[in-house]
């Protein structure tokens, strides 16, 4: 299964805030649109980082006062890792898994094509057992 078919199912809809807006901002999205991550997109509309819940929570701990009327840039995560659309979902797993990140961006080019949560994975992984099983009730009945 291919990261293109859940995002047929779950739709493309990414929420991206741009690079120079204050993290009050970004953090009002995440709370607005009730997600867990925003992109961060520069003037050309490419990825420049990503913020998480995660990320503010950080930002929190180490500046109690201010950091809200600071550049989202300060707090967010710089290094984004990104899967294609023909990923499979197994790989965006072993990302997710091995980076304990639990969103990764679809990208195909420059082109921002959707992003993939841990919930994504976890859904389509169910499926997939609940199918199999079926499969092999099936198989089992025919025999």
């Amino acid at each position: 299964m291919s990261v293109k078919n859940i995002l047929k199912t779950k739709g493309r809809d990414v929420y991206a805030v741009a690079d120079n807006v204050k993290l009050r901002e970004a953090i009002a999205v995440l709370n607005d649109k009730n997600i867990g991550v925003v992109l961060v997109t520069d003037n050309a509309g490419k990825i420049a980082g990503i913020l998480s819940e995660r990320d503010v929570i950080r930002r929190s701990l180490t500046q109690e006062t201010g950091f809200r009327d600071e550049p989202v840039t300060k707090s967010m995560t710089k290094n984004v890792l990104t899967v294609s659309s023909s990923a499979s979902v197994d790989d965006v797993m072993e990302i997710m898994t091995n980076s304990h990140i639990r969103h990764v961006p679809v990208l195909d080019g420059d082109k921002i094509n959707g992003l993939i949560s841990i919930g994504d994975v976890v859904k389509r992984k169910i499926a997939d057992a609940e199918n199999e099983a079926a499969e092999l009730r099936n198989y089992i009945r025919a025999g």
